[in-house]
Formats: structure tokens, sequence, C-alpha cells
């Protein structure tokens, strides 16, 4: 973990040791606000369309009553 005041302070070492594989938690009055990691390299930000749809002919259908039975286990209905 890193306070924000030592990332702006220290930017140019905390930089290099992102460069170098270190990965840190950027807090704020010691609460998580954010993550500082290095970007893997080749990494996709998108698929492509021939290759989603591929994909989605192969998936089993979606039993929407399981689904929906699952997410309200995980997660507050009333929210």
């Amino acid at each position: 973990m890193i306070a924000q005041r030592d990332l702006r302070n220290d930017s140019g070492k905390v930089l290099a040791a992102v460069v170098a594989g270190e990965s840190f938690l950027v807090t704020r009055n010691g609460t998580p606000v954010a993550e500082l990691r290095p970007v893997v390299a080749g990494r996709r930000t998108r698929v492509p369309r021939a290759e989603l749809l591929a994909a989605l002919a192969t998936a089993r259908p979606l039993d929407r009553r399981a689904w929906r039975s699952e997410l309200d286990a995980i997660v507050d209905p009333g929210l």
C-alpha cells in the first residue's frame, strides 16, 4: 500500500517500481482508492466480433430462473 501523499512526493520512484513489476494499492486517509500496476504486454482490450460470435455459438443456453436465483443469493434484492 502507498499513501496518496507518498505517491505524489515520490512518483518517479514509485513508477520505476511499477515498471519493475511491482503493484501498489493507493490509499487516501487510509482508505483504498486505486490500484497502480504494470500494464500486461499483449493484453487485448477488445475481442473481435467473429471470435465473440463463435464463442457464443457454443455456449450453453441461459436458465434465467436459476441465474436470477443465484444472483438474488449474493446481491441484496432491495438495492
